[in-house]
């Protein structure tokens, strides 16, 4: 089953939430504030308008009432006579027939609404937008049944539209504004908070690195993380003791071991000189007792190897050996460490690295081969092939371009999962490939050794899968610019 994907907001780092939360914080005040004041400011000025529109209107009807009521029917000239601004037009209803001050405005023009309840006797008052442009106008109604008419004024309110236009877009301007400065306030908190943050994750880094030295260092300016910093400081001092601890641990029991190892071994070789003396039984059980002893020894002397590692720098005697040569008796050593009968794997050197020199500490790397051809033996089915050749570096252990030499062991096994092929790597790690990959009994610290060996020449080893199925283990060390011969 697909794994559900997480919510856009949680796929967001802690500093993208901060910012993200001041940004929509400011964008909600700015524009709820701007909205308040727009409506606020807008509902003011247009019942300001309404009221005065109205009392202007009354006055012009009650003046159409007199001179309607003396007898006076020019209509245009009354109309004209009327006090009104360049805003505002007339329409006129007498006995049905309407009367309009501008040819742009007809009896038509007024709300349908508005018209009938005005010719029904009730005065009215309406904002609405009419045109093509939607301008807002206000057209007030007044009844004058005395004289059986009707007085309409449309008043027009774009200077008051253009100012409610300047200030919608001004609040616009200024809610995108205070949102921008919102989330750049945000950003500013987000690093502001976080920096204790990345100090911890270098510190972090360098305690997996091996730096197990690095402590936080307080800040008297900032007493919030005070007890983050101790407590961080605490555990890493904890770590480190027990690290140590363990590490004298393995140190003290290998040593102490090594003494009755060396007793058994020499008591052991008394007994093999006598072998054909014993009875087949005997002999049989005196054989698996030299290789489980012999198998001790390896692992008592891997565990030895660690603990030197663990206890600081390492003594590495890097000389100067060309490849061809190291490689052919490397192999052959690693070979004879199992026993008569070992299969010798094809081994294959490109032409362009015979010349080749690179520079080793020749006992360390003859362990590591043999772990290599060791580990085929017990979970790959033996070792097939070791092959070599010259590639561009791909690493930055060494300043500047320059190639590798990589070798390579593949095995018959059924090869190593994907999931497995960085935890191989560890100490006293075997997984699954004990169970799957052959009957093998180590104690999981070959290929920890390997990898320990190369990072001390300057070199690195990793798995991935050989092209005849089963598992390569392949090793990269730099090459040398000078390439003089060298003997073994």
């Amino acid at each position: 089953m697909a794994e559900a994907r997480q919510p856009v907001w949680r796929r967001l780092g802690i500093g993208a939430r901060i910012t993200a939360v001041f940004g929509l914080g400011a964008f909600l005040l700015s524009f709820s504030m701007g909205g308040l004041s727009y409506f606020t400011t807008r509902h003011f000025l247009v019942a300001e308008r309404e009221s005065a529109a109205q009392h202007q209107a009354f006055a012009n009807a009650t003046l159409i009432r007199s001179s309607l009521g003396s007898g006076n029917t020019q209509y245009a000239a009354l109309l004209a006579s009327l006090d009104a601004g360049s805003n505002s037009r007339s329409v006129l209803v007498h006995n049905t027939t309407p009367y309009s001050s501008s040819l742009s405005l007809s009896i038509t023009s007024i709300p349908d609404r508005l018209r009938a309840d005005v010719l029904k006797g009730s005065a009215a008052t309406q904002t609405y937008r009419s045109g093509t442009q939607g301008q807002i106008q206000i057209v007030v109604g007044i009844p004058i049944p005395s004289v059986k008419a009707a007085y309409f004024e449309v008043f027009s309110l774009s200077d008051l539209d253009h100012t409610l236009r300047v200030l919608g877009l001004t609040l616009i301007g200024a809610g995108v504004f205070t949102t921008l400065l919102g989330t750049a306030l945000g950003r500013f908190a987000s690093d502001r908070s976080l920096r204790p943050l990345a100090g911890v994750s270098r510190a972090a880094v360098s305690i997996a690195g091996g730096q197990l030295d690095t402590r936080l260092d307080a800040d008297p300016a900032d007493p919030d993380l005070e007890g983050l910093t101790t407590s961080f400081n605490a555990m890493v001092d904890q770590l480190q003791e027990r690290i140590e601890r363990e590490a004298r641990f393995n140190s003290d029991v290998s040593h102490e071991l090594r003494s009755p190892l060396t007793t058994l071994s020499a008591s052991l070789e008394v007994l093999e000189t006598d072998r054909d003396h014993l009875p087949p039984r005997s002999q049989r059980a005196l054989q698996l007792l030299g290789a489980d002893l012999r198998r001790f020894q390896r692992m008592v002397g891997d565990l030895l190897e660690m603990s030197r590692a663990d206890a600081g720098p390492v003594d590495v005697f890097l000389e100067e050996v060309n490849v061809a040569e190291l490689i052919q008796r490397a192999v052959d050593a690693g070979v004879r460490s199992l026993g008569e009968g070992a299969a010798m794997p094809k081994v294959v050197i490109e032409p362009a690295v015979r010349p080749i020199h690179v520079g080793v500490d020749k006992r360390r790397f003859e362990r590591v081969m043999a772990n290599l051809v060791e580990n085929a033996a017990h979970y790959g089915g033996g070792a097939t092939t070791v092959s070599v050749r010259v590639v561009p570096s791909a690493t930055t252990l060494i300043e500047g371009p320059h190639d590798d030499v990589e070798i390579a062991v593949d095995d018959a096994g059924p090869g190593i999962d994907p999931m497995e092929r960085e935890k191989v790597f560890e100490r006293f790690y075997r997984g699954s490939a004990s169970g799957r990959r052959g009957t093998g009994t180590g104690a999981g610290l070959g290929l920890a050794l390997v990898a320990e060996h190369m990072r001390v020449m300057h070199g690195r080893a990793w798995v991935e899968s050989s092209p005849a199925g089963g598992a390569r283990f392949v090793l990269a060390l730099p090459v040398l610019a000078n390439e003089e011969d060298d003997q073994w």
